[in-house]
């Protein structure tokens, strides 16, 4: 009997499993039978869209690479269905394209900034500290910008970078001294909101910060260039308790700007509001211009070498910097020529502009002058014929081994040449034999611009551009390395080979990331993100899963640095 009943359990079992599946399957075909099945969902994966009209042919030379066979190669790759390309897409830009994203900058957002940077120096200027209770002083905190006399563009950043950071942070700001003088002292004033370490050991005693509030005079430094140290991404700074940061190595506009990426929402917002989205570039506001606006102005002896150059006459129109290296590049001339009647045509000036003339290479200044005299006046800085007293000072000396770099003038004529070129009232042009848009030309365009904007201003026709020949972009802005120079976040494969000569508008605010449409790093430069911790693709995008990740995992370092009083 249990046998017998055991096998018909194992008939019955099937039986029940087939009369179950028809039964679904009835009421499935009946359910398709009145109601249309859902489309499946496809993830949308968000990409730099990459897409320009074509220009005419006849306006470019014939070896022009502009990216449009690699397009179709693609496009055949890719699929109709893919949505990327379209017929006529480009897979790269030409600089003056990239350029258009600069060409009417957002001045009501460089407004704003001042309003910032003039509403911290209220609050936290030196004149406003000084005078706190002992008890609030001895918890404010301060900021250190330390510049040697190397190079005037990348020492001036560090000192414009400790000022960001002190906006960012809310604390105050000093500027470093060697042997009680500041930095290019015998050329530069600095404004009186800044202090000096020698002033804040005085009040540190004076307001009895260690015996009455057990408050130890420390400094806290960070290097920007040892990657593997620094806590620029994976730290907030705005919690660090110790009297005094001090962020080193910010030899031009990138370092402050890594803020952009901080881990920390706090100190992102702080960057951001001070220095945008760096997606936005259009948005993007003149921060080291306006920052210097306020910090530094010419000294006595200066200001007399350039109103000497300027006699009677109004301020230049237009600057054209060329940084030549002791070369006489014919096209490097031809390039600039050509990109300064751009300036002047824009200008629709009826009586003769001015242009003041800079460069490292005396050659040069002789056979372009007589170029431009044509159809501008040109000024020019001939140091030898000036004898104000700026030629008595016993200061900065000439180093024959940086004569190819600087050029064999004395080292005071940069800071002549520096003030007179930051008078342009409309334009700034940089041309270069490598590089175009160094440190130094970034400095004169972005104070020029903030010069010539007024408070009321509802908006300004300042220009900065470069001047790039043909040479230069052979293969695209591959050359434009060195993360100082204001092209280097475009030179990669983003950036068209074989271009015909340029003249790019240039943002005023270099940039410090890859995040706009054109923007592509080097391989170079992908590699020295991956030691920040940064894992950066082909076209600039960063994953910030992998940043979160490095932060988590590395040894957080701390580094002071004890004040004797």
């Amino acid at each position: 009997m249990k046998h017998g009943g055991s096998r018909r359990r194992r008939i019955s079992i099937p039986a029940t499993i087939l009369v179950g599946c028809a039964v679904f399957g009835t009421m499935g075909l009946l359910i398709l039978s009145v109601r249309e099945v859902d489309p499946p969902t496809i993830p949308t994966i968000p990409l730099k869209q990459i897409h320009i009209q074509e220009s005419d042919s006849s306006s470019e030379s014939d070896n022009f690479d502009d990216g449009s066979e690699i397009g179709k190669r693609n496009e055949a790759k890719a699929g109709s269905g893919s949505g990327t390309m379209k017929k006529g897409s480009r897979l790269c830009a030409t600089v003056e394209q990239m350029g258009e994203d600069f060409k009417s900058t957002f001045w009501n957002e460089t407004l704003r900034v001042r309003e910032i940077i003039r509403q911290h120096f209220a609050l936290n200027g030196a004149s406003r500290i000084r005078d706190l209770p002992p008890e609030q002083f001895c918890w404010h905190g301060f900021v250190l910008g330390k510049a040697s006399e190397a190079g005037f563009g990348n020492e001036m950043y560090k000192i414009l970078s400790a000022a960001a950071l002190s906006i960012m942070l809310n604390r105050s700001l000093i500027i470093g001294q060697t042997r009680g003088k500041f930095p290019f002292g015998d050329y530069i004033s600095y404004s009186n909101e800044a202090f000096t370490l020698k002033e804040i050991k005085h009040l540190w005693r004076h307001n009895k910060c260690e015996k009455m509030y057990g408050r130890h005079l420390l400094i806290r430094t960070d290097d920007f260039e040892k990657p593997v140290k620094t806590n620029v991404l994976c730290s907030n700074w705005r919690v660090w308790k110790q009297p005094i940061i001090w962020f080193q190595g910010t030899n031009d506009a990138v370092a402050v700007q890594f803020f952009l990426k901080n881990i920390h929402s706090e100190m992102r917002n702080a960057a951001f509001d001070l220095f945008g989205k760096p997606e936005f570039l259009k948005s993007r506001p003149n921060v080291f211009g306006e920052l210097m606006r306020v910090l530094i102005s010419p000294s006595k002896d200066v200001e007399e070498a350039v109103n000497w150059v300027l006699g009677s006459g109004d301020d230049p129109d237009i600057t054209l910097h060329m940084r030549m290296l002791m070369n006489k590049s014919v096209r490097a001339v031809q390039a600039a020529l050509s990109c300064i009647r751009k300036a002047i045509h824009d200008l629709h000036k009826a009586s003769k502009p001015r242009v003041v003339l800079v460069s490292d290479t005396p050659s040069l200044v002789k056979s372009i002058t007589h170029n431009i005299s044509k159809f501008a006046e040109v000024i020019h800085f001939d140091y030898g014929m000036f004898e104000g007293n700026i030629t008595t000072v016993n200061g900065l000396k000439s180093l024959e081994f940086r004569a190819k770099d600087w050029g064999p003038a004395p080292r005071w004529v940069a800071f002549v040449d520096f003030f007179l070129a930051s008078r342009a009232k409309h334009a700034v042009v940089s041309g270069a034999h490598r590089r175009v848009g160094t440190t130094y030309a970034q400095l004169i365009a972005a104070l020029a611009a903030a010069r010539n904007l007024g408070d009321n201003s509802a908006g300004s026709s300042f220009t900065f551009l470069s001047s790039f020949q043909n040479n230069l972009l052979r293969e695209g802005l591959r050359f434009q390395i060195g993360w100082g120079h204001v092209w280097n976040r475009f030179a990669g494969p983003l950036s068209c080979h074989n271009q015909r000569n340029q003249c790019a508008f240039t943002p005023l605010l270099p940039p410090a990331w890859w995040d706009g449409l054109w923007q592509s790093p080097l391989q170079r430069d992908i590699n020295r993100l991956e030691q920040y911790g940064v894992q950066l693709t082909g076209f600039g995008t960063t994953d910030e899963i992998h940043l979160q990740s490095f932060c988590s995992s590395r040894k957080y370092i701390v580094k002071t640095i004890p004040i004797p009083l």
